[in-house]
């Protein structure tokens, strides 16, 4: 299935996902800029202008060629056998060495060529079964032949990927999971949603895609600033960034007390995040060179000047001196650039605690790891009544915990607490079946509606005047009943 669209062309810059099978990588669309994927390094440059959802195999030079559709060569009787259980796994049944194989490969030799010649040269192949024989040439196919095909980015593939290859960075939130989320919180164009995410930005970009553009997301965010990983995958055009905006979690408090006031903000909080961050993504390797490098000049040894360099210090002296007006000038530039900075992130920040304000919300999204029910009893307050909101955890406790709280507060209905149950199937003639690998959890959901909270009417005086009146009738019941 093509998304994005019939025939969206793979140009420069672009943000695309490289696909072999089901596994799934995202990469940035840049010239001459060496790529590996599944043991397979090429570059991208051939496929700059191609459509998306082109098959590329990889050929010499790493240099990607359309996949030209080849007839599937059958041969007439094919011979198999009627079971498996006489082949023995010996590791000598295939007469082709490595070094063959590398030789052909060398020769230029495609690879369906060279599967064709391990199928002859394989002595066991014809006793196996037709279904084993599929197998192997499935698996051969996949060692040797090197295709490759780019998709656009969708919620659908970027939460695969993610799941996939680094589950620990979305809190183990799987497609399904989050397919529900997007439901039940009723997201559409239009809507102006909170969303609390530590799901390296896939909620938020998921939550972007539904709505199109249209209508205004507040990203609620701990610590230094928003985390938007994946929400850079996705590929979206500028303006769906306009109606972004930001907003810590720890002046939530403040804002709801009315003693909020952008005097009280954290000084610059965004280099140190993205100090944090690239200190996270470095390898050790890096890391310890950074260190070694703010140490050297530490080490040199002092220089001692005698009377015949006198002069040579006086040149010294006067290109420091002009050294240090650079360097004054740049500074003075510098603390320009992060007042204007500084400036438009108070501005930012003042629209977001003014769209806040407002209280009227249309729904709510929290994907984090911490506990829901904190988070939730404060955001609640931002969201107006009779609208949906939807809270994600990786284990159910919390959420006990939190629709018990939400139940004695009042002011939801319809609360669910849900946990959806995904099963893959293998769909082949003869052979389908469950796959034997099934993902173990994809983690709970907690949703309900939000109504009007009635100060000092609780769900639980309401429930205590029922029980009153309740043992009152059963009484005459009992009295009635002969002994």
């Amino acid at each position: 299935a093509m998304e994005g669209g019939p025939n969206v062309r793979i140009r420069e810059g672009d943000c695309a996902v490289l696909k072999r099978d089901e596994v799934f990588k995202a990469v940035s669309v840049l010239r001459r800029r060496k790529i590996i994927f599944e043991k397979q390094w090429f570059y991208l440059d051939n496929a700059i202008g191609h459509i998306y959802g082109t098959t590329f195999e990889v050929t010499s030079g790493g240099n990607l060629q359309p996949k030209q559709e080849v007839e599937e060569t059958t041969t007439e009787t094919k011979e198999a056998g009627t079971d498996n259980r006489n082949i023995v796994d010996d590791g000598k049944s295939q007469k082709l060495t490595h070094d063959d194989i590398k030789a052909l490969k060398d020769k230029g030799i495609k690879g369906q060529e060279i599967v064709q010649q391990l199928i002859e040269n394989s002595t066991t192949f014809r006793d196996k079964t037709e279904f084993a024989q599929d197998k192997y040439i499935k698996k051969k196919k996949k060692k040797y032949e090197a295709v490759i095909t780019i998709v656009k980015p969708s919620t659908r593939i970027l939460s695969t990927m993610y799941y996939a290859r680094e589950p620990g960075k979305i809190n183990h939130l799987r497609y399904d999971t989050l397919a529900q989320m997007l439901t039940l919180g009723n997201i559409h164009a239009g809507n102006k949603m909170i969303v609390m995410e530590t799901c390296a930005g896939l909620v938020l970009g998921a939550v972007m895609e539904r709505m199109g553009g249209y209508g205004s997301i507040i990203q609620m965010y701990p610590g230094g600033g928003p985390v938007r990983a994946a929400t850079s995958c996705f590929g979206f055009p500028k303006p769906f960034f306009d109606n972004l905006h930001e907003f810590p979690l720890s002046k939530v408090q403040s804002l709801l007390s009315g003693t909020f006031s952008l005097e009280t903000l954290p000084a610059d909080p965004e280099e140190n995040a993205l100090v944090e961050e690239e200190s996270n993504g470095l390898s050790e390797e890096k890391q310890s060179s950074l260190q070694e490098t703010e140490e050297e000049p530490a080490t040199e040894a002092p220089v001692e000047i005698s009377p015949t360099e006198e002069q040579d210090t006086m040149d010294i002296s006067a290109e420091d001196a002009e050294f240090k007006e650079n360097k004054e000038k740049e500074n003075k530039e510098n603390v320009r650039e992060k007042q204007i900075k500084q400036w438009e992130r108070r501005k930012k920040l003042k629209e977001a605690a003014a769209l806040l304000r407002e209280k009227n919300a249309d729904g709510l999204i929290v994907a984090s790891k911490f506990h829901p029910t904190p988070l939730l009893l404060s955001l609640l307050e931002f969201v107006a009544p009779s609208r949906p909101f939807v809270v994600y955890c990786q284990y159910k406790e919390p959420l006990l915990e939190c629709y018990t709280k939400l139940r004695e507060r009042g002011g939801v209905i319809n609360l669910k607490l849900s946990e959806t149950w995904l099963r893959n199937y293998q769909v082949l003639p003869d052979r389908s079946h469950p796959k034997l690998t099934m993902s173990g959890g994809g983690g709970y959901l907690l949703s309900g509606i939000t109504v009007v909270l009635e100060k000092g009417k609780s769900d639980s005086s309401n429930s205590e005047a029922l029980e009153m009146e309740e043992p009152s009738s059963k009484r005459c019941k009992l009295q009635d009943l002969p002994c």
